[in-house]
C-alpha cells in the first residue's frame, strides 16, 4: 500500500510526485524506465524494462479483471473481456502513460529518440506496464492496485454509463491508429438476396492485411459487424510484435 506519511517533495523526482509513489529501491524504477534501445547503443547496460513489461502485464490484467468481476455481477465473459480490452488495449495504456508524461522519463538509444520512441504507441503502453510491475515489486500488491484504479478512474466511469461495446469501429480505428497514421479500410465484398432482403459482406483491411468479414442486412452492418470480428481476432497483434525490439543475445 502507499506509504501512510508522505515523503516530502523535495525527495521525490517528478515522476514520483506524479504517480504519489516514492520507490524504496530506486533501481526498479531506473529499470521500468529504460527501453530496450539503449543496449544497442550501450553494449554493457546492466538492464532494460522487458521484464518488467511481462510481470506489469500480468498485474494490469489481474486488477482490472478483478474491479470489472465486482463492477458487473451480471455480465457475462465475454462482455468482461471486451470491457477489460477498452481499459488495457496499447491505445488506452498509451494514453495512460501520455497523461503522466512518462515519454518524457525513459531512457531510449538516440535512434529511438530522433525517431520518435517517445511518444510511439507501442513504447508508451510497455513502459507503462513496466512501471506497474516495478510498483509491484517494490510497494506489493496493493501499491501496484492503487496505482493502476486511480489512473484509469475515468475509464471505469465511463463504462459504467456505457457497459456494452456500442461503436466497434471506432475503437477498432482508435486502437489502429495508436500504431500507425494510416485508418482501417471497409470493402464491399459480396450483396446477395431479393432487394427488400439483401445481405452484404464487407471486410476490413489495414496495412495489407485483411483483419476480419462481417455481414449484415445493410453494408453499415457488415462493416460493423466486420469490426467486431477484428477487435475478436485482433490479426494485428502478431504483426505490430514482429516490428518490436529484440532484446540483445547473452555473450
Amino acid at each position: 500500500m502507499l506509504p501512510k506519511h508522505p515523503t516530502p517533495r523535495s525527495l521525490m523526482n517528478p515522476l514520483e510526485e506524479r504517480i504519489r509513489y516514492k520507490f524504496r529501491n530506486s533501481l526498479l524504477l531506473a529499470e521500468a524506465l529504460t527501453h530496450s534501445s539503449i543496449s544497442l547503443e550501450r553494449k554493457n547496460y546492466p538492464f532494460d524494462n522487458q521484464r518488467l513489461e511481462f510481470l506489469g502485464d500480468a498485474v494490469l490484467q489481474l486488477v482490472v479483471t478483478e474491479h470489472l468481476y465486482a463492477m458487473f455481477p451480471d455480465s457475462s465473459e465475454g462482455c468482461l473481456t471486451k470491457l477489460r480490452t477498452r481499459v488495457v488495449s496499447r491505445a488506452g495504456l498509451k494514453n495512460h502513460a501520455a497523461a503522466i508524461g512518462l515519454g518524457g522519463h525513459l531512457m531510449m538509444g538516440r535512434g529511438e529518440d530522433a525517431s520518435g520512441g517517445r511518444t510511439r504507441a507501442s513504447t508508451l503502453a510497455d513502459a507503462f506496464e513496466s512501471l506497474v510491475g516495478a510498483l509491484y515489486l517494490d510497494g506489493g500488491y496493493g501499491c501496484a492496485r492503487d496505482f493502476i484504479l486511480r489512473e484509469t478512474e475515468e475509464d471505469f466511469a465511463k463504462m459504467a454509463s456505457e457497459p456494452e461495446e456500442i461503436n466497434p469501429k471506432g475503437q477498432l480505428q482508435e486502437i489502429l491508429q495508436a500504431i500507425a497514421p494510416s485508418a482501417p479500410l471497409y470493402e464491399l465484398m459480396a450483396q446477395s438476396g431479393p432487394e427488400h432482403q439483401k445481405n452484404f459482406e464487407c471486410r476490413v483491411v489495414w496495412e495489407g492485411i485483411e483483419l476480419a468479414r462481417g455481414s449484415g442486412r445493410s453494408k453499415k452492418q457488415a462493416e460493423v459487424a466486420a469490426a467486431g470480428e477484428a477487435l475478436e481476432n485482433r490479426k494485428w497483434v502478431a504483426r505490430t510484435a514482429t516490428k518490436r525490439p529484440r532484446a540483445p543475445t547473452a555473450r
